[in-house]
């Protein structure tokens, strides 16, 4: 950070290109092209600000070139999806930078931070942008393309014009600049190279120019990876670190040559960041090694951070954290940014956790702050029912996520109350996290998904269910099976090996229909029924599907749309209704009244079914966009307000009865795979294939209207006894 702005690459946004029209004969398809673009952003623009951006849980850097920090605030920026968040460690708040833009162009932009608006922006790159950095005195940005783009570029950011530009053969890790301005680095594979600015802008005459670069004399480093790079400061200020991938420390001189090494004594490296009086070197099993920069003579090891698997719920003494197990594992150090004021060192850990620690006295550090996020594709999430709190399992407001990462995690609805109020030592918004099997190593990614990272495996759980009770949660993973928790003390009750492959969709019946089911369905295109009562014994199989099953409902109504009757002389479900549309169907909900539902359609559409009669009540636009296909539907408690997710990554909330879009909301970079409005009618929370979960708060004549609407519900309904003759339960798949 420099200046109060923040520089980023594509691995933190996308953009839209608007191409110049450069005469007035241009082509009447194109201009017409411009026209809805224009419309679409000024429709985003109205209904964007009614649906804000609280909290996000996750991050998404994979290296210090999407980590930065700001010495005269305190503050700690880095990616999480399309969303720069920018952290107070010590306040433990957020603030968010959303890029409005979409598109496919790599883009690099300045941002206020402050004002949190877009300063510049400029696209010279063509496959993506791997890592950027201000010059020391914030006058030029140096931006380097992923391996395939061969690019370098130098701009002046005010005015938003590539001064000096190169091609780089190898594929760059990192940058830095030098303190004097004079010139920058570069480090990747068998890589290191000098570009010197002040030559290049001798040469320029109010154009583009050539940057002039020289290569480090690696010796008998030449075939080395270096994959973390910081110019010295201060007395050393003509020296340059790198650190390589098989774990050595190098200092070169001001002659461009390599001057000398060390050996972290470590199994690999990835990160260093260096100050006038440390180089902070990051090492596998979460260790972080320190050295002097004159010398590079070793100071101290810090502390680790937690071992893989921790029982967070567990960690509610200071002694914890620091307490020592010579079997544990730990995640790899990925990114480190250290602040010379505050003289807090922020790391980031290969598990997608966050630590800032105070490194004052470098041998007894202390923590400031630390957060454990997903590490892989979130797949699900669910909130937990409102309910009398004598017979609750969990506090009122929190709702659970599940991940590729093989992790079932308890959050809190709400931020934590202040500073003072420790919840658990690892993290302010976790309450448990219940690992699914003995395998940690899901928990730590690899590579970055922009340069060849590693595809996401058939591992971790992908869907969750919690039963009306609030009692149980049923969790499906990729490999077909189900795990039956308890909630009250998040134990594994059973597993049960239901299908052949991943378990897609899971259902409880309601409370009303007097019976204790679970419905499970999968990509083996099979429906199993479950009795709770008879601990989860498996009651019919559904077969008539001929491929996967994406989404089923239980109603308590007598008919409705590709459904199942009950016979009520035993659990014996029978078709009767199947309704065939022209495009696929992909998600669905019920209203509140359990007698329609809405189902996202492959061509945008939302369509709604009476369900007795299985006929189609309406039909209208579920995307802003004319691109993609809807993926996930979701209504809100009250049934006024229905939330969408579409391919192209955005999501937008319709009013139930007109059709008209009311919010639209963008931050994730991958596509949205789950949706859930809080009990309260606060809240929308979203997660996403980019590990995140984005909590929006919805505004306050939403929330009231829903709030209503469920006081006039709740107002018409009259209990009723449950006998031994139950509602008619149904199933639409």
């Amino acid at each position: 950070m420099a200046e109060g702005v923040y520089g980023v690459g594509l691995n933190l946004f996308t953009s839209r290109v608007t191409k110049r029209v450069s005469n007035a004969n241009a082509a009447p398809a194109v201009a017409a092209n411009m026209r809805r673009k224009s419309r679409q952003t000024c429709q985003r623009r109205a209904t964007q600000n009614r649906v804000v951006l609280e909290r996000v849980l996750g991050i998404t850097t994979s290296s210090s070139s999407g980590l930065a920090c700001d010495p005269n605030t305190g503050l700690v920026a880095y990616p999480a999806g399309c969303v720069a968040v920018i952290l107070h460690p010590k306040k433990n708040k957020q603030t968010h930078i959303l890029n409005t833009s979409s598109g496919h162009m790599p883009c690099v932009r300045v941002w206020d931070v402050a004002e949190r608006a877009q300063g510049a922006e400029v696209q010279c790159h063509k496959y993506g942008v791997a890592c950027v950095a201000f010059s020391t005195n914030s006058s030029y940005i140096v931006s380097v393309g992923y391996q395939h783009d061969m690019t370098v570029s130098v701009w002046e950011w005010r005015k938003g014009t590539v001064i000096a530009s190169n091609k780089v053969s190898s594929r760059v890790l990192s940058v830095s600049f030098s303190e004097d301005n004079s010139y920058f680095v570069t480090a990747g594979n068998r890589h290191i190279k000098f570009w010197y600015l002040d030559a290049s802008k001798e040469k320029r005459v109010n154009s583009t120019v050539p940057l002039i670069g020289r290569s480090g004399l690696l010796g008998e480093q030449r075939n080395s990876t270096f994959c973390g790079l910081s110019c010295g400061r201060g007395n050393m200020a003509s020296s340059t670190y790198c650190i390589t991938s098989s774990g050595l420390l190098c200092q070169f001189n001001s002659s461009r040559m390599l001057e000398a090494w060390v050996d972290l004594k470590t199994a690999s490296a990835r990160c260093l960041s260096v100050s006038e009086a440390f180089v902070f070197c990051g090492c596998a099993d979460g260790t972080v090694r320190v050295f002097s920069p004159q010398n590079l003579h070793y100071i101290a090891t810090l502390h680790r951070p937690h071992c893989l698997g921790v029982d967070v719920s567990q960690g509610l003494q200071p002694g914890h954290l620091f307490s020592a197990n010579p079997k544990a594992e730990y995640p790899d150090t990925l990114a480190l940014t250290f602040d010379p004021v505050t003289r807090h060192l922020t790391c980031v850990y290969n598990d997608h956790s966050v630590y800032v620690w105070d490194v004052r006295d470098i041998r007894n550090v202390g923590k400031v702050y630390s957060a454990l996020y997903h590490s892989g594709c979130v797949w699900s999430v669910e909130t937990y029912p409102d309910m009398d709190p004598s017979l609750s399992c969990l506090p009122r407001g929190s709702f659970l996520t599940c991940s590729s990462d093989n992790t079932v995690r308890l959050w809190h609805g709400e931020p934590a109350p202040g500073p003072g109020a420790l919840r658990n030592l690892y993290s302010q918004d976790l309450l448990r996290i219940v690992y699914v099997g003995d395998d940690t190593q899901h928990l730590q990614t690899e590579g970055e998904r922009g340069e060849g990272g590693v595809a996401d495996t058939k591992a971790g759980i992908r869907v969750l269910g919690i039963s009306p009770d609030g009692q149980h949660l049923a969790a499906g993973d990729r490999n077909g099976n189900l795990h039956i928790f308890g909630l009250q003390f998040m134990d594994r009750l059973q597993k049960i090996e239901a299908h052949d492959s991943e378990v897609l969709c899971l259902e409880f019946s309601p409370t009303e229909t007097g019976l204790c089911l679970l419905a499970s369905a999968s990509r083996d295109r099979l429906i199993h029924i479950f009795n709770m009562k008879r601990s989860y014994s498996l009651e019919q199989t559904v077969y008539d599907h001929s491929a996967s099953i994406t989404a089923i409902k239980f109603t308590g109504t007598h008919a409705h749309v590709g459904a199942r009757g009950v016979d009520h002389n035993g659990l014996n479900f029978s078709r009767s209704h199947h309704v065939v549309e022209k495009t696929t169907l992909y998600d669905m909900d019920l209203d509140a009244t359990h007698t329609h539902t809405a189902i996202a359609c492959q061509d945008r559409n939302i369509r709604v079914y009476n369900v007795k009669s299985g006929k189609m009540k309406k039909c209208f636009k579920g995307s802003t966009s004319d691109e993609g296909t809807l993926l996930k539907v979701q209504m809100d408690p009250s049934g006024t307000y229905l939330a969408t997710s579409c391919s192209d990554k955005n999501i937008c909330i319709f009013d139930y009865e007109s059709g008209e879009c009311v919010a639209t909301l963008f931050g994730h970079s991958e596509i949205v795979t789950g949706m859930r409005f809080s009990q309260d009618c606060r809240h929308l929370i979203t997660v996403s294939g980019d590990s995140c979960v984005f909590l929006w708060r919805l505004d306050s004549q939403m929330t009231n209207c829903m709030r209503k609407r469920l006081a006039e519900k709740n107002q018409r309904s009259v209990p009723k006894t449950v006998t031994s003759a139950p509602n008619n339960p149904h199933i639409i798949r």
